[in-house]
């Protein structure tokens, strides 16, 4: 979203109706690394937004953004106050929301809420961490709430993380305490110190063809039934903290392909590449095509990557051994600097973590030009996925593509086996921590 959309609704949360009320206890200071956003005195820092579609308000024009939040305004302030360093909601009224937008973060927050009422904490703007009424006189057992809080409840249906893993919840007049961490679309959910959601995949309710978006809002929902919160404390991650969570999940089977030192296990023009402190780098104004010496089929490979402005390289997925891994591979997944202001008109089958001239990957997931990403790479007989930083931007089965960049032939997208390895294009692109699980 633009900024200017942000700035709209920051002048009027100092108005008289957010003024704290007097001889309120000092606020708990955050753990280490950690701001509070609520700043247990009033609601400096949010502003009221209902359910609404964020891609709907980017799209207003400045004056109708003005006309919402001046009635969202109003709602707020009949809906929310502010009680011994918690925030009251009475069950109605638009949900608060964080001036600023987020994307991978930690988050600590503390909830009450009473009988009958159910609430959620949205992130990116995206419904949502639910909240049950967990008992059965809360007649919502059909729903699920049996299995208490803590779920990504509007994913679809059987997918992980819809449904907490444990029940959590503590009985009404007691606090809860979740700790939230999004690393991409990435969520892990603890529910008063227990896990409820391991590292499952946050669906872009708004639009389920793509991914969650890369940043957005937090919001608190109301619903029904008086809710209290307090000790709302964030943590915004860095790229080396967000690449820290996403490599501790799921590593069984993974063998490193590249010691960090020097080229065993490696071939091909390796004369154009350089290793420096465990990173291998293309040489700038060298490239070709260094492959590992074995042969894979099926199989997960896991790095991290480096561009540099307007960098370009490619992942060679089963290369023969010879040629333009682009054609006679089953593919090459780019690696490319897509904020490069040369590269604007590309075909979408030339931007990062695309089959090259095949299928697209989504675009809007890489992290700023000079940090390290971290990608996977799923090879299962004629699919390929590609995650990056914990946001899946590719998922295609290339047996179904009927239609390729410039109706070039690539005669190499039917092979079933060959070598991994990096394409490069002249540029010194890096590469680190090179891991791949046979499946096969």
């Amino acid at each position: 979203m633009k900024k200017s959309t942000i700035a709209l609704f920051c002048c009027a949360l100092v108005v008289s109706p957010w003024a704290p009320r007097p001889a309120e206890a000092a606020q708990p200071a955050p753990p280490e690394g950690f701001t509070a956003i609520f700043n247990g005195e009033n609601l400096d820092g949010w502003f009221g937004l209902g359910h609404f579609d964020p891609r709907q308000l980017a799209a207003m024009s400045d004056e109708e953004r003005a006309a919402k939040k001046k009635q969202d305004l109003a709602d707020a302030v009949q809906h929310w106050t502010v009680e011994n360093n918690e925030l009251v909601n009475d069950g109605h009224g638009v949900y608060l929301t964080t001036e600023k937008e987020y994307g991978d973060i930690e988050l600590m927050i503390d909830y009450k809420t009473v009988a009958l009422a159910d609430s959620g904490i949205y992130l990116r703007t995206t419904p949502q961490v639910q909240i049950w009424d967990f008992t059965e006189a809360g007649g919502k057992w059909n729903l699920d709430a049996d299995k208490g809080s803590g779920g990504l409840w509007n994913n679809s249906p059987g997918t992980p993380g819809k449904n907490p893993l444990v029940l959590a919840d503590k009985a009404f007049g007691e606090w809860n305490h979740f700790h939230i961490l999004q690393t991409g679309a990435r969520t892990t959910i603890f529910l008063n110190d227990q896990l409820v959601v391991d590292h499952a995949i946050m669906e872009n309710y708004w639009d389920r063809s793509n991914p969650l978006a890369p940043k957005g809002y937090i919001q608190l929902q109301t619903h029904g039934g008086e809710i209290r919160w307090r000790n709302i404390f964030l943590k915004e991650l860095s790229a080396e903290e967000a690449n820290a969570i996403l490599w501790s999940k799921n590593n069984d089977g993974f063998k490193s392909v590249f010691n960090g030192k020097d080229f065993t296990g490696w071939a091909g023009p390796t004369e154009n590449y350089e290793i420096n402190d465990g990173t291998l780098r293309c040489k700038a104004g060298h490239g070709g095509t260094i492959y590992t010496e074995d042969e894979y089929s099926d199989f997960v490979a896991r790095l991290e990557f480096k561009v540099p402005e307007g960098g370009n390289n490619g992942l060679a997925i089963r290369y023969p051994g010879s040629g333009d891994t682009a054609y006679v591979g089953m593919c090459e997944l780019q690696v490319l600097d897509n904020s490069a202001p040369g590269f604007a008109s590309l075909d979408d089958r030339q931007f990062h973590g695309s089959a090259y001239g095949i299928a697209a990957a989504k675009r809007g997931y890489q992290r700023p030009v000079g940090e390290w990403n971290f990608q996977e790479v799923t090879v299962k007989g004629s699919t390929i996925k590609v995650e990056l930083n914990g946001t899946v931007i590719l998922d295609a089965d290339l047996s179904t593509v009927k239609e390729f960049m410039a109706n070039s032939p690539h005669p190499g997208i039917s092979r079933t086996s060959g070598h991994f390895g990096f394409a490069g294009h002249s540029d010194p692109v890096e590469f680190r921590k090179i891991m791949i699980k046979r499946l096969d």
